[in-house]
């Protein structure tokens, strides 16, 4: 956060236009934030006062974030939930043993908000854009993401009131949804859309999706309606009517009296699983596999029941199938988000929103799941104009 200032930050607000030369640049010396101050429980979550504005190294933006989503990934890097390959149980941030990840650090990865301001090399006409953040941290100029990282990992987020990012991941996008909804799509879809690439999704196909009323199942269930394919949600009982509204073709309900494997059969009939796109693993991993087809293909990018499983090796091999290990990303599915979103192939699914003053009580609601779709903080000067309309 102590990047090379190209402007001055003063302790006033910000009161320029859009052709505001940087030497009039009006901006706070502080600011609002919530910092993780080590591994641990919601306490290590500290909302602060007197956090320093970060300043745009050359070739980053200032942004002033109007809203900020929530993912699973900032619960586990708290807890330190990642594990090793050694020992699933050891403290582990999300990067497994080569962490980038230093305390103090501000989570925080769907950035959604405007330039205040820009480093030596970005153009100052960049200013006041309105931007969508593409987080990853990519370090490699091919689309290999062997060495990714993320913002809010990395380097500091979006839970706070400004942040900087290298200036080619602020995306302006053209659409009319508001900046919390559109604080939904970022890591979610990002997430959903490389799942459906690894396992080379295509038109109708049938895929079935475990944890679909999530942010990354509902962001797939949409995903696959995107490229023409058939998405199966697997859910509870009380998320199944919104889930269909999004594009569900039939829903299978975990809570159901028979058993998962029967309960899904009953549902598709003699309709094949494709591809299982999973986000629970746990208890239900076995069976996902021998629900899939000769040659069908399993892709996860995440463990919420449990990521140790049993694994019986001879229903992998002697059906063929393909298993993939998905995380974040490439720049190629994160440009087809933007085109889905302008196009209006996707929806937001926003359930509710929380000031970021109540980060405690926001992500207390997240790790509790009664929600469909995404959770969305804002800064508290921006609560009354961007997050009260969606307060719980």
């Amino acid at each position: 956060m102590n990047n090379p200032s190209c402007f001055p930050l003063r302790d006033t607000p910000r009161t320029h236009a859009p052709d505001t030369s940087k030497a009039e640049l009006m901006l706070p010396t502080k600011m609002k934030a919530v910092v993780l101050t080590g591994h641990g429980g919601l306490e290590k979550l500290e909302y602060r006062h007197d956090v320093p504005v970060p300043r745009p190294a050359p070739g980053e933006v200032l942004i002033e974030v109007t809203a900020c989503g929530m993912n699973n990934t900032d619960v586990w890097v708290r807890q330190g939930a990642y594990g090793t390959e050694q020992d699933p149980q050891e403290i582990s941030t999300w990067r497994r043993g080569r962490s980038t990840l230093k305390f103090p650090r501000i989570q925080g990865t769907d950035i959604v908000g405007r330039i205040a301001a820009v480093g030596e090399g970005v153009p100052e006409t960049r200013v006041d854009s309105r931007v969508m953040v593409d987080f990853s941290i990519y370090n490699r100029t091919d689309d290999s993401l062997a060495d990714i990282d993320y913002i809010g990992h990395g380097r500091d987020g979006g839970y706070a009131e400004y942040t900087t990012v290298p200036s080619d991941h602020a995306h302006q996008v053209k659409t009319d949804l508001p900046d919390a909804e559109l604080a939904t799509f970022s890591c979610a879809y990002l997430t959903g859309e490389h799942m459906l690439d690894r396992a080379r999704v295509t038109a109708g196909e049938n895929v079935l999706i475990t944890g679909a009323g999530g942010g990354v199942g509902s962001g797939l269930i949409q995903l696959c309606r995107a490229r023409g394919a058939v998405p199966f949600a697997v859910t509870s009982q009380g998320k199944g009517e919104r889930l269909r509204e999004i594009g569900a073709e039939d829903l299978i309900f975990r809570d159901n009296a028979r058993s998962f494997f029967e309960s899904v059969r009953e549902v598709m009939g003699e309709r094949p699983v494709d591809v299982v796109a999973d986000l629970v693993a746990g208890p239900l991993f076995n069976d996902l596999l021998r629900l899939l087809r000769p040659e069908g293909r399993y892709t996860t990018a995440g463990a919420i029941a449990g990521p140790v499983v049993q694994l019986d090796l001879r229903t992998v091999y002697l059906k063929h199938l393909e298993l993939h290990g998905s995380s974040q990303g490439t720049r190629r599915a994160f440009a087809h988000l933007m085109e889905y979103i302008e196009q209006g192939k996707i929806s937001a699914v926003l359930d509710r929103a929380f000031p970021l003053s109540k980060f405690h009580q926001a992500q207390q609601a997240f790790m509790n799941k009664d929600y469909i779709g995404k959770l969305v903080v804002v800064p508290d000067r921006h609560w009354e104009k961007i997050g009260a309309p969606y307060a719980a």
